[in-house]
């Protein structure tokens, strides 16, 4: 044995069969290095130059709806498309490309320009999942596509190109990476045990618990044995299912209050509107079974020490190995602790 807190050491990612040293001594270091401007959080409800809001007319020409709720559209850049050539490259072995398609579309959580996910009611939120769960499901539902991301970009530090509220679906043919990495560990796991392997590792954790933050009677959220960056968490259903779409209403409305309850301990970390990118884990939609497949979103945050410091993955971390400084343990000890009530709704009722 020895001791987390204190000593360097490797700890194993069963869910992509990777390696992440832990340096805690680290955090004691002084900080002389790059500091972040803290983002403006001042925004009105409507923007008339935001191509999200409302009403507005986006580079494309297109004209919003005055939607009252959520908006999907086809994104206008979109990094993927339906329709183009087929056919592959390759050249002494070495040199290999095939042609990729897909569809990518952005929703709009909401039509204020100045609220997000934790600011947002918890109605509207089960309205975003009731949308993301809407979209896996019509778009999986496509035979030329094989796997549905789900995700957003919180902040201008993730490079969010638009403040106003929003997330992004980009569905393609090809399973990528990291989900393929996963449903190999997934598969492997599986057959060895007859069950999910996030089942097995939510029983660890829910008797150990120094990981857990939040919980609720579907739902859990917790800093992860093996997190690469400060304040990562996964967020996993307490029931091992393949996808959002065999989730029950009690379990939509679950994630909903979750991922509220989530998101303004994050913001409450440094008082600030904390930057993310996140999304959702799911089975690939080619018609297969995936019986070892278990639904799970990854938050990974950037920042570090405060609103202006941030982790940086250089030198070592792109070289060797990713790396991190505080402990999974304290991470989610900070979070645990902190208030579930949003700090502007504290500082109103101070007022």
């Amino acid at each position: 044995m020895f001791d987390f807190t204190e000593q360097p050491h490797r700890r194993y990612n069963p869910l992509q069969d990777e390696w992440v040293l832990v340096s805690p001594q680290r955090a004691k270091r002084p900080w002389q290095g790059q500091q972040e401007k803290p983002q403006p959080d001042e925004r009105p409800a409507y923007d008339p130059t935001c191509y999200l809001c409302p009403g507005n007319k986006r580079t494309s020409g297109e004209v919003n709806p005055q939607y009252e709720h959520q908006f999907v559209f086809q994104n206008d850049f979109s990094a993927l498309l339906p329709d183009g050539e087929t056919g592959t490259f390759e050249e002494g072995g070495l040199l290999k490309a095939v042609a990729e398609t897909g569809r990518c579309r952005v929703i709009c959580f909401s039509p204020k320009h100045n609220l997000t996910l934790p600011e947002m009611e918890i109605s509207e939120v089960r309205r975003v999942v009731d949308l993301w769960t809407e979209q896996f499901r019509e778009l999986g539902a496509d035979p030329t596509i094989n796997y549905v991301q789900i995700f957003e970009n919180k902040g201008f530090i993730m490079g969010c190109s638009n403040p106003h509220p929003h997330g992004q679906i980009w569905s393609e043919r090809t399973v990528p990476d990291l989900p393929a990495k996963e449903s190999r560990a997934q598969k492997a796991y599986f057959e060895q045990h007859g069950r999910t392997l996030l089942s097995a590792y939510l029983e660890l954790e829910l008797k150990d618990k120094t990981r857990l933050v939040i919980e609720n009677d579907t739902w859990v959220v917790l800093v992860p044995f093996w997190a690469v960056w400060p304040f990562e968490t996964l967020v996993l259903p307490r029931r091992a299912v393949q996808d959002l779409t065999q989730l029950t209403d009690a379990e939509r409305d679950g994630l909903a209050d979750i991922l509220h309850q989530l998101t303004v301990r994050y913001d409450n970390l440094f008082e600030i509107s904390f930057p993310y990118s996140a999304g959702f884990h799911q089975r690939p939609t080619d018609g297969q079974e995936y019986p070892e497949w278990h639904l799970h979103m990854h938050f990974l945050p950037p920042l570090l020490r405060s609103a202006t410091v941030k982790k940086f993955m250089v030198g070592y971390e792109l070289l060797a190995n990713a790396q991190r400084d505080i402990t999974a343990e304290q991470a989610a000890e900070r979070l645990r602790a902190l208030p579930a009530v949003h700090y502007k709704q504290q500082e109103a009722a101070a007022e």
